[in-house]
């Protein structure tokens, strides 16, 4: 395959991913209120990786092609975002849970993750539009193979963005509590705003 479309794909792919959405916000409150931001960003490729699933199996094309199923993951995404939104504004950042309280809520840290990725309908649009701009028929690869790949590159460049915002959310913000609460706030908010805007986004394509 050759190397300056993968190039061109990832110089692409990283401007999207490092455009703050609603995965940096769960980044951010993750790593203000939890011991490891691993749990939130492995639920985060999780969902990713589904998708990737998905689009080397073709079924992307599928999905993204009917109105009615988009609508409704739309929707079901947006309310879902707001929900956890909502959870974030009602429970700041505590630097000081305990320990085995952390643990415990790991699973449960990695399927809220999943669940926004995996219910992002602009993860969908992204495997949907993007990718194929960049399969090449004549590239000597499958177009699974192809879409692999580029599924694979993608993942590995939102685990890189969203470790090192979580990990820098709580580095520079330990110190901060006050700041740390507000920033998490901010969080939960973009999180509402973000699937609010996506709602509505769908509802008046419709």
């Amino acid at each position: 395959m050759n190397t300056t479309t993968v190039a061109a794909f990832l110089a692409v792919d990283l401007l999207l991913v490092f455009t703050p959405g609603a995965d940096w916000a769960y980044a951010i409150a993750a790593g203000l209120r939890d011991r490891s931001v691993v749990p939130a960003v492995a639920g985060l490729i999780a969902g990713y990786a589904g998708y990737t699933l998905l689009a080397v199996a073709g079924l992307v094309v599928l999905v993204a092609s009917s109105a009615s199923l988009l609508t409704a993951l739309t929707v079901l995404g947006a309310a879902y975002l707001m929900w956890l939104g909502w959870g974030v504004l009602a429970r700041p950042a505590g630097l000081t849970a305990s320990t085995s309280a952390m643990a415990s809520s790991r699973l449960r840290v990695m399927l809220k993750g999943a669940g926004i990725s995996g219910l992002n309908p602009k993860a969908l649009l992204l495997y949907f539009s993007l990718f194929p701009q960049f399969i090449d028929p004549a590239a000597g690869w499958s177009v699974a193979a192809q879409t692999g790949l580029f599924g694979t590159l993608h993942m590995a460049a939102c685990a890189a963005v969203y470790l090192t915002v979580g990990v820098l959310a709580r580095t520079v913000l330990r110190t901060r509590p006050s700041v740390a609460r507000a920033v998490t706030r901010a969080s939960g908010a973009m999180m509402i705003v973000i699937g609010g805007l996506l709602l509505v986004e769908r509802l008046a394509a419709r």
